[in-house]
């Protein structure tokens, strides 16, 4: 150990230690309470006071929310629930502060941990506003109650400019009670993306909220320039209705939804429940408790699950539609082409992680699981045709099943007879390091002779396809297996296919698509990433999935070769560069590229910029699918002229 390092330990005492004050822990590392400082972390902010209003309507108090993209920068969001508090704190350290202070300025502070304000809520955590307001170079808040309105006002990094203030009379015309948050994003804390909203991410989001929540109107008014646009969301049918709009991309095997509600009152437990099946061959089963949207399931989805496979086998054997001498059907031949919607409301609910990804309160699986036994035994009685078509499809799902297991393990024997079983056309990394290794599947020869010789053969394996894969959307894993392009990308990921995937046994934890930048590259990204979202979708919940960024312009200056990326650079290039005459090449395909502007440009680890792709609600990711690959061209472009304007969206 060198001397110098001695004195260091030797000089570490009470001066080193430093303790971080109100809201300074947000500021400090603000990804351990929003994910992350890029376009998902900028968004969470919003959904961290949509929520707050989101309480205020499961306590019964609250039927409008409305969000505002104001034409500044900033976003409003407000409700006409019953106000936050106004009146002074009553005891402690923040006494004689309005308790909305101590809400905007106080972590985990908040009318949630066990008082009587909130029988049931989402925002558990207390962090929320008071996370928003630590990440806003200015806060706005707005409060009506008991027919006044009062407003504070709130600096860089949540600091008061000033008491909460009594500004008057409620404005007639407006609401009776209800709150006003009205927050700009702190660019110096969103530098990875920047700050501005994306409509299609928020309108997603809302649309679900609107269905979770019966009868709840949410409006959206986005007021940016050139952007602007107003949509209402407001569902009488509610999780019915978003079964229905799920499926909508999807044929119906039938047009009945099972639905049903129960509430256990003494264990202060509801659950809400809608089923539809589609001719499809994909599960799309999306729980939520308290509104969060619980993308690993837990115990109710667990208890539906199970309840649906004994009950649907339970039915087929009492009608004769199952013969003695045959096998149950297994959960998952039962569940292909479902559409479910498991809603959940519980006092305390506890949650894995702050992420709230999979709920865990043990009850309410035997809940969940005895109502879904009796009622949708009850709805399976009451309407035998679409229990026989049900049953039938299972039927087919189950010999769909037992084929791709053949297939399966046709190509296992297949890899054990080629000795080390990699594809021919791998061009394998010589690290056995999964967490260094990174995957690059590469569109064309042409691209992939340039890829060869611009990778790290240490770290950078390379697998070049040819034409598009076949839609896995639109195919039975027993038809894709026989695929030899989709044989190659699962021999070279490993970790196995479908139900068996397992992410722990991917050979690689960066596996990266690289197709041209035109219309064609799009599509075969799209049918990539079909195929992981769908046969390997622990891959995507890792993190594991990414999208190259080669330049999609050239030009120089001096004597330099600059690339652009887009158009959002090419325009932040010309704005910093008023001057330049020089012409733009638009960069037609990675084959006209040689290697040596490939690699600094898109493979190179210190100077390329990769796209993650990411799955925050499984719902929306699993209708976009079906959208962009199903069979309904209209819906689908629908989409895309719908969601143009947010281009820098749409590969995921």
């Amino acid at each position: 150990m060198s001397s110098d390092t001695n004195k260091a330990t030797a000089d570490y005492g009470a001066k080193d230690i430093q303790v971080l004050e109100g809201l300074d822990p947000v500021r400090k590392r603000p990804g351990m309470y929003i994910g992350s400082t890029g376009l998902q972390g900028l968004h969470h902010l919003i959904w961290e006071v949509v929520d707050n209003s989101v309480d205020e309507a499961m306590a019964g108090y609250c039927t409008r929310i409305g969000v505002t993209l104001l034409a500044d920068g900033g976003c409003r969001v407000d409700d006409n629930g019953r106000g936050i508090p106004v009146d002074p704190y009553p005891s402690g350290p923040h006494q004689g502060k309005s308790a909305a202070e101590v809400v905007l300025t106080v972590l985990h502070a908040g009318g949630k941990f066990g008082g009587e304000g909130y029988k049931v809520s989402g925002g558990l955590h207390g962090v929320g506003v008071s996370v928003v307001n630590a990440l806003s170079e200015r806060l706005l808040i707005e409060i009506d109650r008991g027919g006044r309105r009062y407003q504070q006002e709130y600096a860089k990094g949540g600091k008061p400019q000033g008491s909460l203030a009594d500004v008057g009379p409620t404005p007639a015309d407006t609401r009776v009670n209800g709150t006003s948050v009205s927050f700009w994003p702190d660019p110096t804390i969103f530098v990875a993306e920047g700050t501005e909203f994306v409509a299609r991410t928020v309108l997603e989001r809302l649309q679900t909220m609107a269905f979770l929540n019966k009868g709840l109107e949410i409006a959206f008014t986005d007021e940016r320039a050139g952007r602007e646009q107003q949509v209402t969301y407001q569902y009488k049918g509610g999780i019915v209705d978003f079964v229905k709009h799920l499926n909508m991309s999807k044929e119906a095997l039938f047009s009945k939804v099972a639905h049903y509600e129960d509430e256990d009152t003494e264990g202060g437990q509801t659950l809400d429940i809608a089923i539809q099946w589609n001719t499809g061959y994909h599960e799309g089963i999306h729980g939520y408790a308290n509104g969060i949207s619980t993308i690993e399931g837990g115990m109710h989805v667990e208890g539906f699950k199970t309840a649906l496979t004994a009950t649907v086998n339970k039915y087929a054997r009492t009608k004769n539609l199952l013969k003695e001498k045959d096998e149950n059907l297994l959960g998952e031949d039962i569940r292909e082409g479902i559409t479910a919607i498991v809603a959940v409301k519980l006092r305390e609910p506890q949650f894995e992680g702050q992420t709230k990804a999979k709920l865990g309160n043990v009850p309410m699986r035997s809940f969940v699981q005895k109502a879904t036994n009796e009622r949708l035994a009850e709805w399976l009685e009451e309407n035998p045709t679409e229990a026989n078509r049900l049953v039938k499809k299972a039927q087919a799902a189950a010999q769909a099943r037992v084929a791709a297991k053949n297939a399966r393990n046709a190509i296992r024997r297949k890899t054990a007879l080629a000795g080390a079983g990699m594809p021919d056309k791998l061009k394998d990394c010589s690290s056995g390091n999964p967490e260094e290794s990174e995957l690059f599947i590469v569109e064309g020869d042409s691209a992939g002779g340039s890829a060869l010789n611009a990778r790290d053969p240490r770290t950078q394996a390379l697998l070049p396809i040819r034409g598009k894969i076949l839609n896995v959307e639109r195919a039975r894993l027993d038809k894709m297996l026989k695929n030899n392009e989709v044989q190659s990308l699962i021999t070279a990921i490993g970790g196995g296919v479908g139900d068996e995937f397992d992410a722990s046994k991917a050979r690689y934890h960066k596996i990266i698509l690289l197709a041209d930048a035109d219309v064609d590259g799009s599509h075969i990204r799209t049918l990539l990433l079909t195929f992981f979202y769908r046969q390997m979708r622990a891959l995507v919940e890792a993190g594991y999935v990414y999208i190259a960024q080669p330049p999609l312009f050239s030009t120089v200056v001096g004597k330099e070769k600059i690339y652009l990326k887009d158009e959002h650079a090419k325009a932040a290039f010309l704005e910093s560069h008023p001057n330049h005459k020089k012409e733009f090449q638009r960069l037609k395909g990675l084959g006209e590229m040689d290697w040596e502007e490939l690699k600094p440009t898109t493979m190179d680890a210190s100077t390329r910029t990769l796209l993650q792709v990411e799955v925050e609600q499984a719902a929306i990711a699993d209708e976009m699918m079906s959208v962009l690959m199903g069979d309904d061209v209209d819906l689908r472009k629908n989409f895309i002229v719908t969601n143009a304007r947010d281009v820098r969206n749409l590969d995921f």
